[in-house]
């Protein structure tokens, strides 16, 4: 039996087709979970780029493009935060589930320098790393991390992986879009389906165009 087929693990999925950058998944965790302003544990990508070319005859052509990456902690089947953390705070669950053990967290922030994905978010007023750990006291309900409720255009699910695999095809982390890095480095539970114009990891002709907000 093969993990594609039988991975209960717990995974996130994104569509860039239908994400048009609202923040709503942003915002109502920021809300839902108590968060300050200064830890996101999600952030909403907004990647671009292209030129526009005077033709001989005076108009313009264009290869200009715009597309959104909604990311957050992605539950890693290799995460480098736990292989980071000094003391075994940051742990990865039976579930899949990467958290942090609060009480012997030190804040030393490694697992934060060590993620790709700057999922760990330094609480700096307890000293403490916080992230997403999928909302799992809302699972346990039957209830949906406060991203993915809120999303108005549905761009947003999660599930284990043979779940989402079953729902909407594809496997975790491929077809990675620019920006997020190359999934080989920690091999992220996330299914992404691209937009049209969407660039794939590493591309070199955009760049994040919201840098401020992430």
């Amino acid at each position: 039996m093969t993990k594609a087929t039988e991975n209960q693990a717990f995974a996130f999925y994104f569509d860039a087709s239908r994400c048009n950058g609202c923040k709503g998944c942003q915002v109502s965790c920021l809300d839902g979970r108590g968060l300050s302003l200064d830890r996101n544990f999600r952030r909403v990508y907004e990647y671009g780029g292209g030129t526009f070319t005077k033709n001989a005859d005076g108009t313009m052509s264009q290869d200009a493009f715009a597309y959104y990456a909604s990311v957050s902690c992605n539950h890693c089947e290799k995460p480098a935060c736990t292989a980071a953390c000094p003391t075994g705070a940051m742990h990865k669950k039976a579930n899949g589930i990467v958290a942090v053990h609060d009480d012997i967290c030190i804040g030393c922030n490694s697992c934060a320098e060590a993620c790709p994905y700057d999922a760990p978010q330094l609480d700096k007023t307890r000293g403490k790393m916080t992230k997403c750990d999928g909302c799992f006291e809302r699972l346990e309900f039957g209830l949906k991390p406060f991203c993915v409720q809120s999303c108005s255009q549905r761009a947003l699910d999660c599930g284990t992986v043979d779940e989402l695999q079953a729902k909407y095809g594809g496997a975790p982390g491929v077809g990675h879009i620019a920006p997020l890095p190359d999934a080989g480095i920690t091999q992220p539970n996330l299914l992404i389906r691209g937009a049209k114009c969407s660039r794939p990891t590493g591309d070199t002709n955009g760049s994040v165009l919201n840098p401020n907000e992430v």
